[in-house]
C-alpha cells in the first residue's frame, strides 16, 4: 500500500497538537507538530507508540513500512525527509525514543 493508503488505516490525531521524541537521557530530540506537512508523520509516529509503548528499533521497523514510497525517497536523499531519516537511524543504531503526547486542549 502506498503511504496515503497507509494514512487512513492509522488513527486520527486530531486531539494532538504535537508529539515529542525523548532520548534515553530525557532530552527531547525532536517535536512532530499537527500542522500541514507533518501530520502524517504525527500519526505513524503516534501509532507506533500506541502499538510499540516507545519508538523501539521493531517499531522503526514498522514506520519505515508505513511510510511506503517515502522510505525509498529518504535513503535515496538523505536529509529529505528527517521523520523518516530518524527511524533509520534508531534501526541502524540499535536506538530508542520515548514519546509524549501534547493535547490540542493544552491538557497533558
Amino acid at each position: 500500500m502506498s503511504f496515503a493508503e497507509n494514512l487512513k488505516q492509522l488513527p486520527k490525531v486530531s486531539h494532538l497538537a504535537a508529539l515529542q521524541l525523548i532520548d534515553p537521557d530525557g532530552n527531547v530530540v525532536a517535536t512532530i507538530e499537527n500542522k500541514a506537512g507533518q501530520t502524517g508523520s504525527l500519526a505513524v509516529y503516534n501509532h507506533l507508540a500506541q502499538l510499540f509503548g516507545a519508538i523501539t528499533v521493531e517499531a522503526a521497523k514498522k514506520g519505515l513500512e508505513l511510510y511506503a514510497e517515502h522510505t525509498a525517497d529518504a535513503l535515496a536523499n538523505p536529509g529529505k525527509h528527517p521523520n523518516i531519516d530518524r527511524l533509520v537511524t534508531l534501526v541502524t543504531q540499535n536506538g530508542q525514543l520515548r514519546v509524549k503526547q501534547i493535547f490540542a486542549s493544552g491538557m497533558e
